[in-house]
């Protein structure tokens, strides 16, 4: 899969590709139905399938800090995208002049920049100055530009419409069946192996610490997890993902997993911790033999969940 980068980086070889837009955060089943309807056309035309994406998030740029918490980050989505047959990502970073961007000049952009013949857009599409660039604006605007524009509905299931705000409302309270029904995957979250103060090693459960470093977490608290990228099998765990109140005064979000019946080192390595079941809210304890002795609880509670 090719990244490009920014209104300048598109080449002459990746114009005419086939084309859908969005932050596609999660990429559950409705962003999974736009990408299979854009594969379609793609093959048809043969063309090449391209995501149009941005970073940050445009929630994320216009509200700092009060942004929706992020289901994927940059690189999760790149793997999700890749697996799903997608040939380009078009990644531009949303600033003022995107902010600022009228709904005419973006479907120009679209016709006469990219020269796309077919866009791709989900129905609830808004984009550019004041959201006014629309499906319905672009639909209308399709055959004076000369570029075909494919309105895709919502994606149902148990009758309940599939969005990132429903799936991270399931991962809020915990039901990960749930949220892994609407993205068709287990939710996990990728980071690469950071230093820590290796205080679990000296309490016995010694942990692979990941930052968020600005990533808002949709989940926090403690659970029963499996971490990919180890071995060639799952390995079952307990994390916690928080500020650790009883040995950091409610500091840096940071996601420590203990690897049951595992000691190497992982430094370094990146791996993906996929979130299982929640066993419990984040606390502060009174002191370390207090903690010591709820950590042997956590980890028979998710030992017998993950059957292990």
């Amino acid at each position: 899969m090719e990244l490009i980068r920014g209104l300048t980086g598109l080449s002459d070889r990746r114009r005419g590709s086939v084309v859908t837009i969005g932050t596609f955060d999660g990429l559950h089943l409705g962003h999974q139905a736009l990408l299979a309807r854009l594969s379609a056309h793609g093959a048809r035309l043969g063309r090449a399938a391209m995501v149009l994406t941005f970073e940050p998030m445009p929630r994320e740029y216009l509200s700092p800090g009060e942004g929706p918490a992020r289901l994927t980050s940059l690189r999760e989505r790149w793997r999700v995208l890749e697996r799903l047959g997608v040939e380009v990502v078009w990644l531009l970073r949303f600033g003022e002049s995107l902010r600022n961007l009228s709904g005419e000049d973006f479907t120009r952009l679209l016709a006469l920049e990219l020269r796309a013949p077919v866009v791709v857009v989900g129905h609830d599409f808004r984009f550019g100055r004041n959201g006014e660039a629309t499906a319905e604006t672009l639909a209308r605007a399709a055959g004076r530009l000369g570029l075909e524009v494919d309105v895709v509905p919502p994606v149902t299931l148990d009758g309940q419409r599939v969005s990132s705000s429903a799936v991270r409302a399931a991962l809020a309270r915990g039901d990960f069946e749930q949220a892994s029904r609407w993205l068709g995957r287990p939710y996990s979250m990728i980071g690469r192996v950071a230093s820590g103060n290796r205080l679990g090693r000296r309490l016995g459960f010694p942990t692979a610490n990941l930052r968020l470093e600005r990533r808002r977490s949709p989940v926090e608290g403690i659970f029963a997890v499996r971490v990919h990228g180890i071995s060639g099998a799952a390995l079952p765990g307990v994390a916690s993902l928080g500020r650790r109140p009883t040995v950091s005064g409610g500091g840096e979000v940071l996601l420590e997993v203990h690897v049951f019946d595992f000691s190497a080192d992982l430094y370094g390595r990146r791996i993906e911790v996929e979130f299982v079941a929640k066993l419990r809210d984040e606390e502060r304890f009174a002191d370390l033999e207090a903690l010591v002795a709820q950590m042997h609880h956590d980890a028979r509670a998710a030992r017998a969940i993950l059957k292990v």
